[in-house]
């Protein structure tokens, strides 16, 4: 079980996730809904695992793990992306991102990145 926080200006995506997760057992620390609240909230909190969407509001997904990554080496960051931004996602991953998942989600397929990056 992980101590999760989920980055995405979409409520309803937050939801979703929330649901995935805490079926596989892990637990939501918090919620932002832009990069700046990420990076505050990553501060704080001190999560085992962020799961980040890249197009957001006041700061981008890539931009906070960017920030994130400066201050804190170890963190493990879960990109989220949507078909048809693979130049962001590389761009996430070269930043320091362990892995993406595409949206819309797919249970299984977020259960297992996130297993894989807790590795």
């Amino acid at each position: 079980m992980a101590r999760i926080l989920i980055v995405d200006d979409a409520k309803f995506m937050r939801i979703t996730l929330t649901n995935i997760l805490k079926k596989a057992n892990h637990e939501i620390v918090g919620e932002a809904e832009n990069g700046r609240e990420a990076v505050r909230l990553y501060r704080e909190l001190k999560p085992d695992l962020v799961t980040m969407d890249i197009t957001m509001p006041e700061m981008s997904g890539l931009d906070a793990v960017k920030e994130i990554k400066r201050d804190f080496k170890d963190a493990k960051i879960i990109m989220c992306s949507a078909m048809g931004q693979q130049k962001m996602v590389v761009d996430a991953i070269e930043a320091g991102a362990k892995d993406f998942i595409v949206k819309p989600f797919d249970d299984s397929q977020v259960v297992d990145s996130i297993s894989r990056v807790l590795r």
